[in-house]
């Protein structure tokens, strides 16, 4: 049986577990949630919609104000592109980068393989390393649709075995399976759950979700939260209630 994951005291629980998504469409609008947030959360995460729109100079451009990047790219393609892309994002200097574990055990550890050569190499602080086991956003009946036959808590940790035996630090993973995933994998594989949402709030496109301390008390290492607190008006107001 897994250790009961003890309570984290609540003064401290955004500034050392949770991840704001700045799921935006320009670095003006993401500039606004980080000069409103920074030193209020753990880290920021950027993905597809603003590393697209900005490019790796945004990237940059908070790693350089001291922020934590989270750089949430969901690399997924042949090992040899997989670890350049990987390598390009060491680069950046982010603090944590992920890959679909759905690119198979070869390309997770190129990736693993490569930055950890450009890191000694060029004297780099080596990210964390995350493989996306399954999106919040998906359903049994979109696994059934792909010819999985098996739940998705099964699907979830037969993805984080690969990751873990490819190398890396962690997966990304519903707090549902949270618990599962600790009693299968080593004390320190982290584990960053999406998906958060405050007891009042709606799911929005997400399917597997729980609020935040639900996710802690699950397992979970760190939890990433984008709309429900970068979409009010009061932001920290909103980072209260989510972490009440």
């Amino acid at each position: 049986m897994p250790a009961t994951t003890p309570l984290i005291d609540r003064s401290t629980d955004a500034k050392s577990h949770l991840i704001v998504a700045l799921d935006t469409p320009t670095a003006a609008f993401a500039r606004e949630i980080v000069d409103e947030l920074s030193g209020e959360v753990f880290a920021f995460k950027v993905g597809l919609q603003l590393f697209t729109a900005e490019g790796p100079a945004f990237v940059s451009e908070l790693v350089k104000r001291g922020e934590r990047v989270f750089l949430d790219l969901k690399f997924h393609d042949i090992p040899n592109t997989t670890a350049m892309a990987a390598v390009s994002a060491a680069r950046l200097g982010v603090w944590m980068m992920n890959f679909h574990a759905a690119a198979g055990r070869e390309a997770l550890a190129a990736a693993r393989a490569a930055v950890e050569e450009v890191c000694e190499k060029d004297s780099l602080r080596k990210p964390l390393l995350i493989g996306v086991t399954l999106l919040t956003s998906s359903s049994q009946e979109q696994l059934d649709e792909l010819g999985f036959n098996g739940t998705a808590e099964e699907y979830v940790l037969r993805m984080a075995k690969t990751v873990e035996s490819a190398g890396l630090d962690g997966v990304v993973a519903s707090a549902r399976e949270a618990a599962a995933i600790k009693a299968e994998t080593t004390g320190d594989f982290v584990i960053v759950t999406p998906g958060i949402r405050p007891l009042s709030g709606t799911f929005g496109d997400q399917k597997r979700v729980t609020t935040f301390r639900e996710a802690l008390e699950a397992g979970a290492t760190y939890a990433v939260v984008g709309r429900p607190i970068t979409a009010e008006k009061d932001r920290r107001a909103a980072l209260a209630s989510i972490i009440a």
